[in-house]
Order: structure tokens, then C-alpha cells, then sequence
């Protein structure tokens, strides 16, 4: 009947890490996989049909985590791959040992993520020992995880 090897009790939600859109439906500060990273289009344009019938897409991004420039060419038609992007905010609890403490929603604490370097990093710091409360916006996608904004929490 089942096979008694097969082991069902963990397992993920089966969401992929991309989704594929035709290029021409791409737009600029919208997303895309440019050399196996996730980027944000800041440039793009469009040529004309050649010889063989294919409009290209010359396309320029920026790393949403490095901040790094990428650039590629593609033919209109052909499929590109966009990340699933997501953005979460959490309360800033403590930092140590340059990775951030921080507590989610519903309570839960999470301490696997490193301050960010750069001028990001050192507000954050100087916030936090200022004792100032604050929100952390964490970027994620394809199993990358970096923290890019803080907010001033609101008192509600």
C-alpha cells in the first residue's frame, strides 16, 4: 500500500523561490533575477525587431541585498525569472554580537540575522543605544534575508 520509507512528517509549503514572466511584461522598478540574484530594474529598454524577428530587452538592475549592479539581454519573448519578495517589519529588541534581536507580531524572537553594514548598521546601533523603539523592515527572498529600512514605531 504506502511505501513505509517515505517520511511525510516535515515538509514546506511548496512555494518556489521564482515565478517566470514573459520580458516584455517586465517594468522598470519592478523585479527580476539577473545572474542567479534577485534585482530591482532600474533601466531597461527595448530594441527593434532584426533579421531573425526578435525584439530584445536589455535590462539593468541593482542587487536588492548587495546593491550591486547586474545587467543582461534577452529576447522579448523569452520567459525571465522574478524572485518572490517578501517584506516583513519587527520590533527591534536588543543587538549583540552584530546580529539583531528581533520579536515578531505574535511574540516570537528571532536572533539569526546580522546588522547590516554601512551606514544602515551604524543608525540602527546608535538608535538602539539611544533607546529609541523601532521597526526593522526585513527584506527576503530566495533564501536571503537582510535587514533595509527602520521605522519609528508609532505608539497606537
Amino acid at each position: 500500500m504506502a511505501d513505509p520509507d517515505l517520511d511525510f512528517t516535515s515538509g514546506d509549503a511548496g512555494a518556489s523561490l521564482t515565478y517566470p514572466m514573459q520580458c516584455s511584461a517586465l517594468r522598470k522598478n519592478g523585479h527580476v533575477v539577473l545572474k542567479g540574484r534577485p534585482c530591482k530594474i532600474v533601466e531597461m529598454s527595448t530594441s527593434k525587431t532584426g533579421k531573425h524577428g526578435h525584439a530584445k530587452v536589455h535590462l539593468v538592475g541593482i542587487d536588492i541585498f548587495t546593491g550591486k549592479k547586474n545587467e543582461d539581454i534577452c529576447p522579448s519573448t523569452h520567459n525571465m525569472d522574478v524572485p518572490n519578495i517578501k517584506r516583513l517589519d519587527y520590533q527591534l529588541v536588543g543587538v549583540t554580537d552584530g546580529f539583531l534581536s528581533l520579536m515578531k507580531d505574535n511574540g516570537d524572537i528571532r536572533e539569526d540575522l546580522r546588522l547590516p553594514d554601512g551606514d544602515l548598521g551604524k543608525e540602527i546601533e546608535s538608535k538602539f543605544e539611544a533607546g529609541e523603539e523601532m521597526l526593522i523592515s526585513v527584506l527576503s527572498a530566495m533564501g536571503e534575508e537582510c535587514a533595509v529600512a527602520i521605522k519609528a514605531m508609532t505608539s497606537k
